[in-house]
């Protein structure tokens, strides 16, 4: 994260319109930039493009991931919420030919040939107890689509590939990574450098809205 104060540093990110004309600017990650003094301005513009050009990408150019957008995507997903912020997550990060291809072939839809694939995973240990354990659940899938928006702001694809709660998938998932017993996988995100690039779209329904007054 970088605060921008120097005149040419502002006068720069204003011509990508990425700089509101009230006050100082954060920049996060690539291209992502902010005004802290106009929360209705650049920071929304931003944020709606990386949203709408969120799609599942299905192929991946052989290029890989590099470690520095690895570490980029993880700390991502991890600034997601958690419920009484319990943090029951793991990731399980997979470059690795042999494990790759295993993955693939651990269901229907584990099909997609990318150089990296990160694993979302509960941990029961960190859950929360009793009839609160199964926020794990949401707090792993806040995770996941964060790194599903990280994908997009760092120019990669990515695919959610879910798993949970399909016993037989989540068995051979468990059972390539050698997952110990209160470690359940959610799901896997499929993430390379795309060889495809669908259009954005804004998927809003009004029909599925609800106004309770």
């Amino acid at each position: 994260m970088k605060f921008l104060s120097t005149d040419s540093e502002k006068s720069d990110l204003k011509k990508t319109g990425l700089f509101g004309a009230g006050g100082d600017t954060i920049r996060v990650g690539r291209g992502i930039g902010f005004s802290l003094s106009d929360p209705n301005g650049a920071m929304a513009m931003e944020l709606k493009a990386v949203m709408m050009k969120r799609r599942s990408v299905r192929r991946f150019t052989e290029e890989p991931v590099s470690r520095e957008q690895t570490e980029t995507l993880l700390h991502h997903a991890m600034s997601g919420p958690s419920a009484c912020d319990a943090r029951p997550w793991e990731f399980f990060i997979v470059t690795r030919p042999e494990t790759l291809e295993a993955l693939r072939d651990a269901g229907r839809y584990t099909k997609h040939k990318a150089p990296l694939m990160i694993v979302v995973a509960g941990n029961m240990k960190k859950a929360l107890p009793m009839q609160l354990r199964d926020f794990w659940i949401q707090d792993c899938s806040a995770a996941m689509e964060n790194l599903l928006l990280s994908a997009v702001d760092l120019g990669l694809g990515a695919c959610w590939e879910g798993l949970y709660p399909m016993k037989r998938m989540v068995e051979r998932v468990s059972k390539i990574l050698n997952l110990e017993e209160h470690i359940i996988p959610l799901g896997m995100a499929a993430i390379g450098h795309p060889a495809e690039d669908p259009e954005p779209r804004d998927q809003y329904d009004p029909k599925r809205i609800h106004w309770v007054e």
